[in-house]
């Protein structure tokens, strides 16, 4: 299965079987700690799933976001080397070229 990405994302990923889980997001380059890698697209929902998001909104609550883009192809690591803002990603450290990147899911992955 080919997944197609964006001119954005192609410039930073490429979705492949990770040894983690089913699919995965690797760096295409190399990725500089702080660089703001996208923005996780889809529709907003209240139901939990599998490629849902959660992020806090400006009153303190919980708002999910079905993803869509290939952000959802994002696996869980307790030492991410991603890490979103609301639903902004951005490296957290320097990533290397073909290294997968994970995000912490939090508490409950």
């Amino acid at each position: 299965m080919t997944i197609k990405l964006s001119a954005n994302e192609a410039r930073f990923f490429y979705v492949e079987d990770s040894e983690i889980h089913g699919k995965g997001l690797f760096a295409c380059t190399e990725i500089t700690a702080g660089t703001y890698l996208g923005d996780y697209e889809g529709h907003d929902t209240t139901d939990n799933g599998m490629h849902v998001l959660w992020a806090e909104d400006e009153e303190g609550g919980w708002v999910g976001r079905d993803g869509t883009n290939a952000l959802r192809y994002l696996n869980h690591n307790t030492k991410p080397c991603a890490e979103f803002d609301g639903y902004e990603l951005y490296a957290v450290e320097d990533i290397e070229i073909h290294q997968e990147i994970t995000i912490d899911y939090g508490e409950e992955p």
